[in-house]
């Protein structure tokens, strides 16, 4: 089994962040970090402080040089699918190819109702993602230009250039545990799919939804990464158990979520912790 770390940027200062993901560049354990992408925190007070993901992303990769980074995961609802590949592209250039792409449909009323954005229903959502993904993976790809004709978007001899450093693209994580229509896109488009949290149960059932997507499509579930988040309890010894239990149930990458205050002295404990479960 294998470690990441995620620091939502909410009911935090910049500067703490920033320590935090500078000692975890320097712990071999964790191979990856992660933000969300949300304008209003989702834990605790929802009027509180909250940064903007995809900017403190781009600040943390220019202050590691290791971890691969990436959000999870963000609303395709906030920014249309083209403007989001060419930010994916220049990030994966200014990374040195550490981007880890995590998209999903989008949820969350409170934040898109303010700000005017249109949510639609869920159904609406899932196929605008599919969309979505079509143009991005399009975008980012090595062909030149990509047409699509949708509902909701339609690009016309698009360009995305420079294109990523990653070919054919940045692994593309796709969030998200609905069972018709959010696991069979990631059956399509995903290289990596990450699972909300809950018991290895739940895991287990929903891992064995998007491999039956898989089986109908041809394609093969050894070529998608699963993770799960795993919350950071405070202790290391009982937040390594949680992660190992579904490991035992296939999860391979365990993102641990590191809630506020965030403070790098929580990082050597529980990489140590962890260790033991990937040993």
């Amino acid at each position: 089994m294998r470690f990441a770390f995620k620091t939502s940027p909410q009911h935090t200062t910049w500067d703490d962040m920033l320590e935090v993901w500078r000692a975890a560049d320097a712990i071999d354990v964790f191979e990856s970090g992660w933000t969300f992408d949300h304008f209003y925190p989702i834990r605790g007070d929802h009027t509180g402080p909250c940064m903007e993901g995809w900017i403190t992303l781009t600040a943390l990769a220019q202050a590691t040089r290791r971890v691969r980074l990436g959000t999870l995961v963000t609303g395709v609802h906030y920014r249309h699918p083209a403007i989001l590949a060419n930010m994916a592209a220049t990030l994966d250039i200014v990374s040195g190819g550490r981007l880890e792409l995590g998209i999903g449909a989008g949820w969350n009323e409170e934040e898109s109702g303010a700000y005017g954005i249109a949510l639609g229903t869920p159904g609406e959502r899932s196929d605008r993602f599919e969309e979505a993904c079509e143009i991005i993976t399009g975008l980012l790809s090595p062909q030149q230009t990509t047409t699509f004709r949708g509902s909701y978007y339609q690009v016309t001899d698009a360009r995305c250039n420079p294109k990523p450093v990653q070919q054919p693209h940045p692994p593309v994580c796709i969030g998200g545990s609905g069972e018709r229509r959010t696991l069979r896109t990631a059956a399509r488009f995903a290289q990596h799919w990450n699972f909300v949290g809950g018991t290895p149960e739940q895991f287990s059932h929903k891992r064995d939804v998007l491999y039956q997507h898989c089986a109908d499509i041809g394609r093969d579930p050894a070529e998608i990464l699963l993770s799960s988040h795993v919350t950071y309890t405070g202790d290391p010894a009982e937040t390594a158990a949680s992660a190992a239990a579904l490991g035992a149930a296939g999860v391979e990458l365990g993102i641990v979520y590191l809630p506020p205050p965030l403070s790098p002295r929580v990082l050597e404990p529980l990489a140590a912790a962890l260790s033991q479960v990937s040993s």
